[in-house]
């Protein structure tokens, strides 16, 4: 599809605008002191290559930057001015069903737009590919790792980057809405040795959002899959799909599933399902209403306590 130059304007308008708020070139942290936990334990990769941005010819598809072989966890982070600083910081899950990250997509395009809103804007570079012996069906296990030791490590620098420790969510992308979902389910369940001080701080996130999440629910018996837990203290979600996805295993009964599950238990959740569109929205603006579903998201933060002033 051909972009307007009004089209590419409105793409590209939340990125200006966090860059033009601050001049620090975005700050890189490992999310390990040392090994990476379970890989060390496993002694070896198979046939996993070294970290690279996969070549487009050979790339899931033609609309992200896909990164893969990566061994060493990181996050990315993208401050707000202090004057839009809203307090709140929201970690980003690239997708990629556990074999890839689209790192632009469904990472840095969106801590830059939470940044533009005053949000404190963390991308986590999680371990991907799947290592051997982690079967397609089942969630690769290491990323739950360092998703949680990543919501340790930003609450640990709240003081310094001036975040609210109450104000810390997580949020992903496919099978970064599952990474997010797990998170958010598993505060109550580390699942590593603490390594050091970091380790003491608690890995609850304050809200979770999952766009167009997989891995949740049986498709045959549309009931949530067993390892999907809903335990109380549970932070509120938000889930955004659309209608029309087709990708296998991340269709919107993963995301309607979810939602009634979360009301059962108790959880405050908002659900939107959009009738156009498909996988892969990110936040990049189209003509479909369902790209306007982060004015949604950043009402439902309002709505919550989580941003203390209006971006």
């Amino acid at each position: 599809m051909l972009l307007t130059p009004v089209l590419m304007v409105m793409m590209v308008a939340p990125l200006l605008a966090c860059a033009g708020e601050t001049s620090k070139t975005p700050l890189v942290l490992d999310v390990w002191p040392g090994n990476t936990p379970q890989d060390s334990e496993i002694g070896q990769y198979g046939p996993i290559a070294p970290e690279r941005v996969r070549d487009p010819s050979d790339s899931p598809t033609k609309t992200a930057t896909w990164i893969t072989g990566v061994t060493h966890p990181t996050i990315t982070v993208y401050r707000p001015s202090k004057a839009k600083n809203t307090g709140a910081a929201f970690i980003v899950c690239p997708g990629g069903g556990y074999w890839n990250l689209a790192w632009d997509l469904e990472g840095t395009e969106v801590a830059k737009w939470l940044c533009s809103k005053g949000i404190t804007g963390i991308v986590l570079k999680y371990r991907v590919p799947r290592r051997v012996g982690e079967p397609e069906p089942i969630p690769a296990p290491g990323p739950l790792l360092d998703a949680q030791r990543a919501v340790s490590l930003v609450r640990s620098k709240a003081k310094e980057w001036g975040i609210h420790p109450s104000q810390i969510g997580i949020g992903g992308f496919s099978a970064g809405g599952h990474l997010a979902i797990a998170t958010a389910t598993n505060f109550d369940q580390r699942k590593y040795e603490p390594m050091d001080e970091i380790d003491k701080v608690s890995c609850r996130p304050d809200f979770a959002m999952a766009a167009y999440p997989g891995y949740l629910v049986d498709i045959k018996t549309w009931e949530l899959l067993p390892s999907i837990r809903i335990p109380a203290g549970t932070p509120p979600v938000f889930l955004v799909h659309a209608f029309g996805d087709t990708e296998p295993g991340a269709n919107p009964a993963h995301s309607a599933v979810m939602f009634l599950a979360l009301k059962k238990a108790g959880v405050p959740a908002e659900l939107h399902i959009y009738g156009a569109g498909d996988h892969g929205f990110g936040v990049r603006k189209t003509s479909l209403p369902v790209s306007t579903w982060g004015d949604r998201c950043i009402e439902w933060l309002r709505n919550l306590g989580m941003l203390t002033s209006r971006p």
